[in-house]
Order: structure tokens, then C-alpha cells, then sequence
């Protein structure tokens, strides 16, 4: 069954950010970025986040945006900034995410796979099963409107901020804002459903 067209576009933002906090951008991502078009976002902001982006991509060298996400992401002992959504939740409840996280997804029939060094609570795992929700499995807007709303929602505005509030980032504070336009209209329209 083929997608439909707005369908494939929240599928591949999922797909994009996904990338992005996974490790960082190659010359040639940063270049397809650099040359992209125009959104056409009926959100004006959506829009804005788009088009820095893009410009951040277009002006960036590949070589400082591997540092800056070493740097911010990765660090020496602890990482300034982490992307795993764990650490956003514990810091407010004392259940165990992780293993709530894996419950469910193995519920769903998704699985880690073997070869993957991260843990399923990164942020660019969590956005890789909302685009196979969307894009792989085509599961219901209620289904995905859950997982969104116990796994991406509560940490948006603590991650998109710490990048944002960052002094080691750079081209990722235009990650991190995209990312938080893009969470929001996600946001706005399950809430419509």
C-alpha cells in the first residue's frame, strides 16, 4: 500500500532526524541539506527551521560538525548533552524506561538488532520506529499518536533545549530547532485526532 504524500514527509523527517542524531552528517549529507529545496510547510516556523537548516548545512565544515557532535554528544567520561531519553524521564520518576521501552517494543514485534551498539532509548532509534510506524509497518495514527506521546513528547523541550543552550553547538542548535518545530506540529496534530 503506498504512503500518502504527507505520510512520506513525516516519514522522512522521522528519517532525517533520525540520521542526524545517530552520528553526524557526511560531506554528502551536509551538501543534499545545503541544496534542498524550500519547505512547503503550511507553518511558518516549520518553515524558518527548514530553511537554517539548510543554510547551516550549506556553510558547514564536515570535518567541525564531527567535533561538535563528538564534542556535545559523545564527550570524555560524560557526554554534555545526551540523547538518550532515559536520562530526561529518570530524572523525574523511578520506573525504569529502558526495560518499559524494550517491553513494548518487543509487544510491537520491533527488536534491537544485534549489531546495534545503541540502546533503544536514543533519540535517533525512537525517531527510526516512528518512521517504520509510518513508512514499514503503516500502523494506525493511534498507535503511533502513543508512542510518540510516552517515548518523544516528554523529552522534546529538555533535549531541543540543552542543544539550543549549548555552548558546544553550532550547526546542531539548527538540528535541535527543526527538531523541536518538527516534534510540536507532530504534537498539534495527534492532538487533533
Amino acid at each position: 500500500m503506498s504512503l500518502a504524500p504527507e505520510e512520506q514527509a513525516r516519514a522522512n523527517f522521522y528519517a532525517l532526524l533520525s540520521r542526524l542524531f545517530y552520528a553526524p552528517p557526511d560531506a554528502g549529507l551536509l551538501a543534499a541539506l545545503g541544496q534542498a529545496d524550500e519547505l512547503e510547510a503550511d507553518d511558518p516556523i516549520m518553515a524558518a527551521r527548514w530553511r537554517e537548516l539548510a543554510k547551516a548545512a550549506a556553510n558547514a565544515n564536515p570535518e567541525a560538525v564531527r567535533e561538535e557532535y563528538e564534542t556535545a554528544f559523545v564527550g570524555t567520561g560524560h557526554a554534555p548533552i545526551t540523547l538518550y531519553t532515559s536520562a530526561y524521564s529518570v530524572r523525574h520518576t523511578s520506573e525504569m524506561p529502558l526495560a518499559a521501552l524494550r517491553g513494548e517494543l518487543a509487544a510491537l514485534g520491533l527488536a534491537r538488532r544485534n549489531d546495534a551498539a545503541e540502546p533503544e532509548d536514543h533519540i535517533a532509534a525512537l525517531c527510526d520506529v516512528m518512521r517504520h510506524f509510518i513508512a514499514g509497518q503503516q500502523r494506525d495514527l493511534d498507535e503511533q499518536r502513543r508512542f510518540f506521546e510516552r517515548w518523544i513528547q516528554p523529552i522534546v523541550e529538555p533535549l531541543c533545549n540543552a542543544i539550543d543552550e549549548s555552548e558546544q553547538t553550532a550547526f546542531y542548535k539548527c538540528v535541535g530547532r527543526m527538531a523541536k518545530a518538527f516534534f510540536s506540529l507532530e504534537q498539534s496534530a495527534f492532538e487533533m485526532l
